[in-house]
């Protein structure tokens, strides 16, 4: 869903409170606000009540809609803040740290490049997304899997820009030598 779709049904709720609009917004975003905030609270039923609770405040807010400049950003904000008051809630004593995160790497995209990924290559993508260091995981998958700027992601975590390139750097230096490894091994074969 591009950015200017977002913007038109974000103005279909705020000014007319269409259902259909706020809808697609919901089943747009509720898989990856779900996945997102999992990663927090390590707990299906506490992520699903905290998106709810996110898509519950966007329609009782949703008047006041038109002043959010990045919508996209915004509901991330949200599904983070509300995450970790839910995290906060269960465990008074436990601290947050980026690197207890839990992030699980799946593809949304089915499109012809996708599809001619060979299921080995694909295996050791994954095994490498896996591998990166839980804070660098985390931000590969919001950028690449999620879609949010590098700027939208460095305010999120409240973290610098520069920080979010290095992790991205890192991450696709490991994923570029994964399927390097298996170039060789198929031109070795």
């Amino acid at each position: 869903m591009n950015t200017a779709l977002v913007k038109d049904l974000v103005c279909k709720v705020a000014l007319s409170g269409d259902p259909h609009a706020y809808k697609k917004l919901f089943l747009f975003y509720y898989p990856r606000l779900l996945s997102f905030s999992y990663g927090f609270t390590n707990c299906k039923e506490a992520s699903e009540e905290v998106v709810s609770d996110v898509f519950m405040k966007i329609w009782s807010n949703r008047t006041t809609l038109l002043r959010v400049a990045n919508f996209h950003l915004y509901i991330y904000v949200s599904t983070k803040n509300l995450s970790l008051n839910c995290v906060e809630k269960q465990k008074r004593d436990k601290t947050f740290s980026l690197d207890d995160v839990h992030i699980e790497f799946k593809s949304i995209y089915y499109d012809p490049e996708q599809l001619m990924i060979s299921a080995e290559m694909f295996k050791r993508i994954c095994i490498a997304v896996q591998s990166l260091p839980p804070r660098c995981r985390l931000i590969f998958k919001l950028i690449k899997e999620d879609g949010l700027s590098y700027k939208e992601v460095a305010e999120l975590l409240h973290l610098s820009t520069k920080t979010i390139e290095n992790q991205m750097t890192i991450a696709l230096r490991k994923l570029g030598d994964a399927v390097a490894l298996q170039k060789e091994a198929f031109l070795l074969s």
